[in-house]
């Protein structure tokens, strides 16, 4: 596993940098236009979320300013309300209804790049005016054509997939971090 971990990761550092580029110019642009960040995803991407909203709110490696982001798989009462009178694909989507603005920017995180509630964040997010960027495995799905900025980790391994997706999240608050502590 590890050696496949680490052949993936060196590929994905060569073929992906340009986008992954991209994404550090949106997540610079949201922030520093007083924006904020928000992070969706299922199962093990969902806890992706939470770790890496936490890691801009609070701090990754420096001590510095925090900064605007929020998981939105958070809030129990909201998924549980949500999913039952509108329908689990409406679980982020209505929140991007409430507290999405232009200015601000969505991260989806799927290995299938077909999650549904995914699917429906990113059109109710481009309905309002905000950048989309998808963490994607496989092929990228129906998301890849969908965000701003699609990172296609290309396998079909969910843990692979999964490692690599939090590793290039890592590097991207890293970047941002030293940034917001100048």
């Amino acid at each position: 596993h590890l050696a496949a971990l680490a052949a993936l990761a060196e590929r994905c550092a060569t073929d992906l940098e340009p986008e992954v580029e991209r994404y550090i110019a949106l997540v610079r642009s949201t922030l520093k236009g007083g924006g904020t960040l928000f992070f969706a995803g299922n199962g093990g991407s969902a806890a992706h979320a939470q770790h890496v909203a936490t890691e801009y709110v609070v701090r990754y490696a420096l001590d510095r300013p925090a900064a605007r982001a929020l998981a939105l798989s958070t809030d129990s009462s909201l998924l549980t309300a949500a999913g039952n009178d509108l329908g689990f694909e409406m679980i982020f989507a209505r929140q991007i209804e409430a507290h999405g603005r232009t200015g601000d920017l969505l991260v989806v995180i799927s290995t299938s790049g077909a999650s549904a509630n995914c699917l429906r964040a990113v059109e109710a997010a481009r309905a309002r005016g905000l950048a989309t960027v998808g963490l994607l495995g496989r092929d990228g799905g129906r998301l890849k054509g969908m965000v701003d900025v699609a990172i296609v980790v290309p396998s079909d391994d969910t843990a692979l997939v999964q490692e690599v997706q939090l590793a290039i999240d890592h590097h991207v608050c890293s970047v941002i971090e030293g940034e917001l502590g100048r």
